[in-house]
């Protein structure tokens, strides 16, 4: 009688062990992958977001330039503004939805010309829908009460030189 089991008792032992713990990893392994799958998220800025297909309803995160008058407060807390990959007119662009209602005030920083990393939801190749709107800074940022005590001392230099900051 032909059997595809080995001879050896020590054999048959390891066989049976990696056919108890192999379907054990499997499963560890592709649970740890679902419940990583909301945690993953894509970042894009525009002209990535505009070539990629599929991407309709897919939470992402999207990042570039608030363009230049393209801020538009409604009266019910509503935001829109368009982001662009830099801020040359000519760049690839897409419209942004944000409520204040419901997510909360814009940053501080945020404004026209400034960059921004946005999390929400992509709705159509030139609509996007913010749930979340981080602002962007340079490494020169200065909070405003800071720059105002440096005029005040004689020690600010707008121009970023050395000993602007000490």
């Amino acid at each position: 009688m032909a059997t595809w089991l080995p001879k050896s008792r020590t054999a048959r032992r390891r066989l049976m062990i990696a056919a108890i713990v192999a379907p054990v990893l499997v499963l560890a392994v592709g649970l740890s992958l679902y419940a990583a799958r909301g945690a993953v998220s894509l970042f894009l800025i525009p002209s990535q977001a505009l070539k990629e297909a599929n991407l309709e309803g897919r939470n992402l995160q999207l990042g570039g330039y608030v363009q230049k008058g393209s801020l538009v407060r409604h009266e019910d807390q509503k935001v829109q503004f368009i982001v662009a990959d830099d801020a040359k007119p000519t760049a690839a662009a897409i419209k942004v939805n944000y409520s204040e209602q419901k997510h909360g005030p814009l940053p501080d920083l945020f404004r026209e010309g400034q960059g921004v990393v946005m999390k929400g939801v992509y709705h159509s190749p030139q609509d996007f829908e913010a749930t979340q709107v981080l602002a962007k800074h340079d490494e020169r940022y200065m909070p405003r009460e800071v720059t105002e005590q440096l005029k005040k001392s004689g020690e600010w230099r707008p121009d970023g030189q050395a000993g602007a900051y000490q």
